[in-house]
């Protein structure tokens, strides 16, 4: 080879790095050198700008710089928990050889890969938060969408045939992981998601899902679990298992079944009316202030991730919501006790899944083998209880005193972390194993009088007996006294002060603790082995535990909560009703320092619009929030903040509130809002609930007067739902006359000199008054802005009522010389409807008349 050729040539090691790599493109390789960690050429670039690592270089190779950024591999877990955070996935690449092996490039294999959707061990996760994977798959204007908890082996697809569906879906579930096909036509909806993975078509086969899925069941076809039919999400499930598959290199026995979820079966709430609710996540993205956090006072990790469960996708099924209902009621009594043996239950859904990947800790096994104990206790509690579901829960949590015993024979009271230290297998489960630790017990001992009867041989005080990881033992001698070593004894090392020796006999016994030792750390792994098979045979009894015990701590919360916070149990019905006496908002009752306001609501199919007028901070959002919140608490079967309440089944939720730009995307405050109320004039029903905090005012005052009318019009003639319209338009009120299903309410305000005081209460009729010149003065407005405004809204009162005015006598004048024959006052009377004029109007007409007589 020429040296020109050579120039360009890549370096053993970093052909080795290249190949590797090559099967891991979009990944970040880890690729063990040392102590380290390193990372090379683009992968290096992007983990100094993602977690603000040195970058630096190594060397040459192919005649070009090879930038290089490492980490520790003691640490490797701090900042794989970092990328994870970031949606990163990682390659980690060992060393298959012992450096001292000859061999000038070691062997290198990629041995694990983390990714955020198919991580189980409890560093990388959130107790309180699912860890999903999905998929999505586009064929014959069908959206197919598949999830996966491999922390749980729930597997769920469904499919959809509008976007509105789809990002619904992801909002709910939140994955952390995305597949996604190359050319999938929806890119756009999903290309701001973090975690989005890219794959191959091929990877989307319906025959290559088929074959897989019947292999991990074990079926001949999946007819059996309700899936049929649907091609496009087996397509999706299809791909996703078979990445599972690749990343964890091992089998999934706790993956037993795929279901179909149908988005009939819950009350769909799309992205907007998540985010404006505040149910899971606050506008600001955090957690306080939400309603789950309002309700979430679960005892364990699994029943906190269902809570989350319910509050996305409430139910649209009255015997499920019965059925919960009947808990609370049962559990009301015996929560305290309940909840304090709850509180020591361990995270039995996660630990089933790593005991099914055989990847559970011995930390794990103690947690389940306390789990295991309470779980008699549990069943003592709810036997008792006079409730069918409660009785059904409790006969679904299994009976694991023997694996209890197991436990407690054979792990450690305090094992080490991992299996590869040792020490975990307790004394006394295996007779060899006793025999192999007593030999390294032992060792100290004998090292100990062998020092002594040394230093007394050779009459050196000082003669100490050490170890370390290069020499193995060794004798260590004072220089002053090295005319005293005999001639049998081995130089191996000089120091400074001293000269270090090796003999036969101390060599031969080290083999011996060595080899104890490899053979105890063997040994325990085999026997660690063999307790999983055990627990891998009671993994369906695990799993159906896990869940009854996540049903239990869920509904015992609620019963909690019900008594706590004076909640009361609301009636549910299959029509569209809303039905509320002394209602008050969840969140805000439980955060204000004074008392919360109650308000009532009747809303049906004889009365499906109200509309609210009323003062700026009166309380209009909060009324309309609360009833929403209701609903939603209604439908995953909890007992709701109101004195009486009756709630109707329905399909959907909306709500449009005030929107700020999107100027990433190109959309204006308005462009926003209309983007946001076409959706829900496309998407909602008559069996829906829609909330409009606001419409129209991001334009001018006609158009978006005039829009606010249309689209008041359309929901009551033609999607016919059940509404809150909130509005300052109020020429809205107008609409009551007009159609008999509308009502209008207004938010209560108390007048006084010099200010208002708004009393939060919601009576019937309509009012004019918004108050936004005593809001702004509240909100520190200087005093001579606002006095300039009062002058400016009285000069624009004015004109607006003479423009009014004058536009309505002209109107009747052309009226009057139309139909009438002569110039008549009585008939131009007549002309006049006195139920259809204001006050005002029939001033102007008093003023007219005297004009021409």
């Amino acid at each position: 080879m020429n040296k020109e050729n050579k120039k360009n040539d890549h370096t053993p090691m970093i052909k080795q790095y290249l190949k590797l790599k090559s099967n891991y493109p979009d990944m970040l390789l880890f690729y063990r050198m040392g102590d380290f960690y390193e990372l090379f050429y683009e992968d290096a670039k992007k983990i100094s700008n993602l977690l603000n690592i040195t970058l630096t270089k190594k060397g040459y190779s192919a005649g070009k710089e090879v930038p290089m950024s490492g980490i520790p591999c003691n640490s490797v877990d701090i900042y794989l928990l970092k990328l994870m955070k970031l949606r990163e996935s990682v390659a980690i690449c060992e060393q298959m050889e012992e450096p001292n092996s000859g061999k000038k490039l070691l062997l290198r294999k990629v041995v694990r890969i983390v990714t955020p959707g198919t991580v189980t061990d409890d560093f990388f996760l959130q107790d309180h938060q699912d860890n999903l994977l999905a998929s999505v798959f586009f064929k014959r204007n069908i959206i197919g969408y598949a999830i996966l908890n491999i922390c749980s082996g729930e597997f769920v697809i469904s499919e959809f045939t509008c976007t509105e569906d789809l990002l619904s879906e992801l909002q709910r579930t939140n994955p952390k992981e995305l597949l996604y096909p190359e050319g999938f036509f929806y890119y756009d909806l999903i290309k701001h998601n973090y975690g989005l993975r890219k794959r191959s078509l091929w990877e989307f086969k319906l025959d290559t899902a088929y074959r897989q899925l019947n292999l991990q069941f074990g079926t001949n076809s999946l007819n059996g679990f309700g899936v049929e039919g649907a091609d496009v999400a087996l397509c999706a499930a299809g791909c996703l298992f078979q990445y599972v598959k690749n990343t964890q290199n091992s089998l999934l026995p706790h993956i037993k079944s795929i279901k179909m979820h149908n988005i009939e079966d819950n009350i769909i709430l799309n992205s907007t009316t998540r985010k404006n609710l505040e149910i899971i996540k606050n506008i600001s993205g955090g957690y306080k202030n939400t309603l789950c956090c309002i309700l979430d006072r679960t005892s364990t990790s699994m029943g906190s991730r269902m809570l989350k469960r319910w509050l996305s996708s409430p139910v649209r099924d009255i015997k499920i919501v019965n059925d919960r209902q009947n808990s609370i009621q049962g559990f009301q009594k015996v929560f305290p006790v309940l909840q304090n043996v709850l509180y020591r239950i361990s995270d039995l859904e996660r630990i089933s899944s790593r005991i099914a990947l055989r990847t559970a800790s011995p930390k794990d096994l103690i947690s389940i083998k306390e789990t295991f104990l309470k779980l008699p206790i549990i069943k003592k509690i709810l036997i008792d209880i006079k409730v069918e579901h409660i009785q059904n829960l409790c006969n679904s949590i299994g009976n694991f005193l023997n694996l209890s015993s197991l436990l407690e024979r054979a792990i450690s009271k305090s094992p080490a972390k991992s299996i590869r230290e040792g020490g975990v297998i307790a004394d006394g489960y295996n007779v060899e194993l006793d025999k192999l630790r007593l030999i390294n017990n032992d060792a100290q001992q004998y090292l100990k009088n062998f020092e002594i009867k040394t230093r007394r041989i050779l009459k050196i005080e000082s003669l100490k007996i050490r170890h370390n990881k290069i020499i193995g033992y060794y004798i260590q001698i004072s220089k002053r006294y090295s005319h005293l070593v005999p001639n049998s004894y081995k130089k191996c090392q000089t120091l400074k002060s001293c000269e270090r020796y090796i003999i036969k006999e101390l060599k031969d016994y080290e083999k011996n603790i060595i080899f104890a030792a490899s053979k105890s750390i063997e040994l325990e792994k085999k026997l660690y082995e063999e307790i999983f098979d055990v627990l891998f045979s009671h993994l369906d009894e695990l799993q159906i535990s896990s869940q009854a015990l996540a049903e239990i701590d869920v509904l015992t919360n609620l019963a909690e909560r019900s008594i706590t916070m004076n909640y009361t149990r609301p009636k549910v019905e299959k029509k569209s009703v809303i039905s509320l006496t002394d209602s008050r908002h969840p969140v805000i009752e439980s955060v204000i320092k004074t008392p919360f306001v109650p308000n009532s609501v009747f809303l049906s199919e004889y009365n499906r619009m109200m509309i609210i007028t009323g003062s700026n901070m009166g309380g209009k959002s909060t009324y309309m929030r609360q009833i929403a919140l209701i609903v939603i608490m209604t439908w995953i079967g909890s007992y709701v903040p109101a004195k009486k309440a009756v709630i109707g089944m329905f399909d959907k939720i909306f709500i449009r509130v005030g929107s700020a730009d999107n100027l990433s995307m190109g959309q204006s405050t308005f462009m926003m809002e209309m983007t946001e109320i076409a959706s829900i004039l496309h998407n909602a029903s008559c069996n829906s609930l829609v909330l409009i905090d606001e419409i129209g005012r991001g334009t001018s005052t006609y158009d978006g007067l005039s829009l606010a009318l249309a689209c008041a019009e359309y929901f009551i003639t033609s999607i016919k739902s059940i509404t809150l319209f909130s509005t300052h338009y109020f020429e809205l009120t107008d609409l009551e006359k007009k159609f008999k299903e509308i009502k209008n309410v207004h938010c209560g305000v108390i007048e006084y000199e010099g200010g208002v005081s708004f009393t939060h209460v919601i009576k019937d009729g309509a009012t004019r008054n918004s108050y936004g010149l005593a809001v702004a003065s509240l909100a520190g407005l200087p005093k001579v802005v606002t006095d300039l405004a009062s002058i400016k809204l009285k000069e624009l009162l004015d004109l607006s009522n003479n423009y009014d005015d004058n536009h309505f006598i002209n109107k009747i004048k052309k009226k009057f010389f139309k139909d009438s024959s002569k110039n008549s006052i009585l008939h131009f009377i007549d002309v006049v409807d006195p139920d259809t004029i204001s006050p005002r109007q029939a001033l102007a007409i008093i003023y007219y008349l005297k004009s021409i007589v």
